[in-house]
């Protein structure tokens, strides 16, 4: 259901980024705005292929405080929201990549309190105890901890990140609805900054 709903999120916003362009069209900030959320969907598939590392296959067994998960409960999700920012970069415009952040906001946050229902009924005080002593998103980077060693199953490593190159798929999108606003096949109807 959540994958369905971010998915209708995604597609009616490309639909706006369609019927939209950006505040001065393809300047210099436009291009440096597009580098820099390809940089932040990069940072997003990496970071959450790191997280994958520590929690695949432990997600319904333990829980799991080391690593990046030592300093925030969510940050496979606070990755994805970096991504989700990166996409909407995209377009050049700070509208746009605000609106698809505050999307996959949403969309995550109400995934987040099911599986924080579910964590608290499973593991009880355990979890209770993480709970009050790590933040739910952003980063506390004073209460880093990590293991010695890492067991991984590179299996659902190699799936988080080909699930996290999904995230590039906007670049071919929207350069080809910037193209077909370039040669009149759509016109904008708002100028978005």
């Amino acid at each position: 259901m959540r994958k369905a709903v971010l998915a209708a999120c995604i597609l009616a916003v490309c639909v706006l980024a369609a019927i939209t362009h950006t505040l001065g069209g393809n300047n210099d900030f436009h291009e440096a705005f597009e580098a820099l959320g390809l940089a932040l969907i990069g940072i997003c598939i990496v970071g959450r292929s790191w997280c994958s590392l520590y929690i695949g296959g432990r997600k319904k067994a333990e829980i799991v405080d080391r690593g990046p998960y030592s300093i925030s409960r969510n940050p496979l999700y606070v990755f994805s929201f970096i991504g989700a920012f990166g996409m909407g970069a995209q377009t050049g415009s700070v509208v746009m990549a605000g609106l698809f952040a505050i999307i996959a906001f949403l969309v995550f946050y109400a995934t987040v309190r099911r599986e924080e229902d579910w964590l608290k009924a499973t593991f009880g005080p355990v979890y209770e105890r993480y709970l009050a002593s790590t933040p739910r998103f952003w980063p506390d980077f004073r209460r880093w901890r990590d293991l010695e060693t890492l067991e991984i199953r590179p299996v659902l490593f190699l799936t988080t990140l080909r699930d996290g190159l999904a995230f590039l798929l906007v670049i071919p999108l929207f350069e080809a609805l910037e193209h077909a606003q370039d040669v009149g096949w759509v016109h904008a109807m708002f100028t978005l900054p």
